[in-house]
């Protein structure tokens, strides 16, 4: 082999390519037992690479987070001003959430690894506590209260429940749709404001 050339797999080229490659041996091997080294391998990359893209093992899983909180964001700032705070909340949590055609089974796994992995489920309070405030920040606007209000903190923790309701529901039930699942849990735990 000529120097520049590789053989084997290809390398993987984007952060969504490792995210991919590290969910797979994730669910193959379990989380708790595939290493770093383990996923920069099978993506064809060094280490170091790895730590390019990813600050930790867990932010893999993660690649989405920012994107689904500026989702909601988006959707609550384009929420015209006559709607009320509870049905903008609702619709906001299921647009943010929206899955793409084609993206269901890598996202139900991801949501799953999530769920069921504790050393996950304890990191991604960060992007829970993003995901309340989004809510929060939104409702206590629209209702001219103070960001810590009872009010707008209990929107932004019930608009959270709605999204891990739908997700254990959506794992439990693979034939069920994402969006209706949300659509029903975010009605009944975000009443008329």
């Amino acid at each position: 082999m000529t120097t520049g050339e590789r053989g084997g797999r290809p390398a993987a080229t984007s952060a969504h390519e490792l995210a991919g490659v590290a969910q797979d041996l994730f669910l193959s091997r379990g989380y708790e037992r595939t290493s770093i080294d383990d996923v920069a391998a099978a993506a064809g990359i060094g280490r170091r690479t790895f730590f390019r893209y990813f600050a930790t093992k867990a932010d893999v899983l993660f690649l989405e987070s920012p994107a689904d909180v500026a989702r909601l964001r988006a959707a609550l700032d384009a929420a015209p001003a006559d709607e009320p705070v509870a049905a903008a909340v609702r619709r906001g949590v299921v647009a943010a959430l929206a899955v793409a055609p084609g993206d269901e089974v890598w996202a139900r796994q991801r949501a799953q690894l999530i769920l069921e992995v504790p050393a996950l489920r304890a990191y991604a309070h960060t992007t829970f506590d993003a995901w309340r405030a989004a809510a929060a920040e939104f409702t206590a606007q629209r209702l001219g209260l103070p960001a810590d209000d009872v009010v707008p903190v209990a929107v932004g923790h019930a608009a959270l429940a709605a999204s891990l309701a739908a997700h254990e529901h959506w794992i439990a039930h693979p034939d069920s749709d994402l969006g209706e699942v949300l659509t029903r849990a975010a009605a009944l735990l975000v009443p008329d404001l």
